[in-house]
């Protein structure tokens, strides 16, 4: 990239159009998994919370906006463009009877698609609360491009989403499995609070000795509390519809190019809006950087004589297998564990690299793994000596959009805790915080339930000396179907972006 300097005529055409994507199907996160110590005890609980709100059954019809919603540049159109400049959109809001909203709440995502380029970078939408909104998205290659705006929830929408976050309690649960001495064995229903077991009487209480983290289990018929053994995902407690999405095209442009010049990437980065973007399917972040890293020999060459600890979901986990499958000679250790759940482990022997992962604690879906093999993320932090070969990534937030705000507070600050006492005994470990990805189109997953998740994510960590990679911008920039798993374009450039803090030069 070079200075901001030169500027190029830009033409400028845009058009609008609005189509729907077919929405029929109702996606639901995957499943992943948990690790702790327990203590156990029983405690009385109040009957089970065992339905929703009969407007929560049909929240699909919530989500249209109508074809007349309008959209037109702010200000006039220029014959060109400066180099770094924005391209603004104001965007009008209508109800189903088309007439202008008089209040915002909607949720839309922006972005500039350069199709020929390979191209994609997030757009900022600012609602101006009085039904219009203000984009902007950033002028940053050369090239054809198309601006995308989606509605992801209507005002409607949103306000109900809101409501199950803030008011309710858990939408799925999981399977507890107790066995006996004499191999008697029983199955109940466990969640992050009594009243989500659907328990009628006692429920058994498990608590992380580290993080304090508290567990539920609807106590066993006849088996003891400590006999739990085993934990797996168990079911969606309330079908509420799907998410769809609505979109809306502009297009032509032709953009300069040119980057002012960035710093290393390092820890204690501030990350600017948006973060970064995509050329020729390369992310280039904006706030550092950023290195490729397109042989294995480079990997290695980065990777060398650490040890990387990624604690978290399996997008999380997606790094992992990148790197297992991307370094030949990175072999994987069969540990005989749930692979949903982990822990798992590849070594490069020649290069003295180790990489772990495992699923961070409960809540957590996944197929049945052993309650012995789950560790919260403050315990295992806690036992990390850390220093300049040490590196830790955490990925949390795919499972936690299926409970009240509060469950995850109370876990991000257990984590907290634990993350500045690993750097205040080792200054020079490395910690990077994997934000969590688009891609969820259903109130279970909602992409506004993942928003809020990644506010409490960047404000938990707020002023430590951390490493942040904004999956959400990288998974959102670019014309790829909806999945919370990406593909492996984007891990790799998610993964690229991981090296060059280890290995900024």
């Amino acid at each position: 990239p070079g200075r901001l300097q030169s500027y190029r005529p830009l033409t400028l055409m845009l058009c609008f159009r609005m189509y729907w994507p077919d929405s029929t199907t109702i996606h639901r996160p995957p499943g992943p998994h948990p690790v702790f110590r327990h203590a156990s005890k029983s405690t009385e609980s109040p009957p089970f919370w065992d339905s929703l709100p009969q407007e929560l059954t049909n929240l699909t019809s919530l989500l249209y906006c109508p074809q007349t919603s309008t959209y037109h540049l702010r200000g006039p159109a220029q014959a060109t463009y400066e180099l770094g400049g924005l391209l603004e959109v104001i965007l009008v809001a209508r109800d189903h009877w088309g007439r202008p909203k008089s209040h915002g709440g909607d949720l839309f995502q922006a972005r500039l698609l350069g199709p020929e380029s390979k191209a994609g970078v997030p757009g900022d939408v600012q609602d101006l609360e009085n039904g219009t909104y203000l984009v902007s998205i950033p002028l940053l290659w050369v090239g054809k491009a198309q601006v995308q705006m989606r509605l992801i929830h209507s005002s409607e929408a949103v306000g109900v989403l809101r409501r199950i976050w803030r008011e309710k309690r858990a939408t799925v649960d999981f399977r507890g499995y107790f066995q006996g001495m004499k191999g008697a064995k029983e199955t109940v229903v466990c969640n992050v609070d009594p009243h989500s077991t659907g328990a009628k009487g006692l429920t058994c209480q498990y608590r992380d000795v580290v993080s304090g983290e508290l567990w539920f289990c609807a106590q066993p018929p006849t088996l003891p509390c400590n006999s739990l053994v085993g934990h797996s995902a168990g079911s969606y407690l309330k079908n509420l519809g799907n998410v769809s999405s609505h979109y809306l095209d502009c297009s032509v442009l032709l953009l300069p190019t040119a980057l002012p010049p960035r710093p290393p990437c390092h820890p204690g980065l501030k990350s600017p809006k948006p973060s970064g973007f995509y050329y020729q399917n390369t992310w280039h972040s904006l706030s550092c950087s950023g290195r490729t890293f397109p042989t294995a020999d480079s990997i290695l060459g980065c990777l060398a004589g650490r040890v990387v600890h990624m604690i978290g979901d399996s997008t999380l986990r997606q790094w992992w297998e990148y790197l297992r499958d991307t370094v030949p000679s990175m072999k994987s250790v069969d540990l005989h564990v749930t692979y949903q759940a982990g822990p798992l482990m590849a070594v490069e022997t020649t290069r003295g690299i180790v990489l772990h992962w495992r699923a961070h604690s409960w809540p957590l879906r996944t197929a049945r793994t052993s309650v012995a093999s789950l560790h919260s993320v403050a315990r295992e932090l806690g036992g990390l000596a850390g220093g300049p070969y040490t590196v830790v990534v955490l990925g949390l937030g795919a499972h936690f959009t299926t409970f009240p705000p509060s469950i995850f507070v109370r876990r991000l600050a257990g984590i907290r805790a634990a993350v500045m006492a690993l750097l205040a005994r080792e200054p020079s470990t490395l910690v990077v915080i994997k934000l969590a990805n688009t891609g969820y189109k259903s109130v279970y997953g909602s992409d506004w339930l993942t928003l809020q998740v990644n506010r409490l994510l960047r404000a938990a960590f707020a002023g430590l000396r951390v490493a942040f990679v904004d999956a959400w911008d990288m998974t959102s920039s670019l014309a790829l179907p909806d999945s919370i798993h990406p593909g492996r374009l984007i891990v790799q450039n998610e993964v690229a972006l991981f090296l060059s803090f280890i290995c900024p030069t």
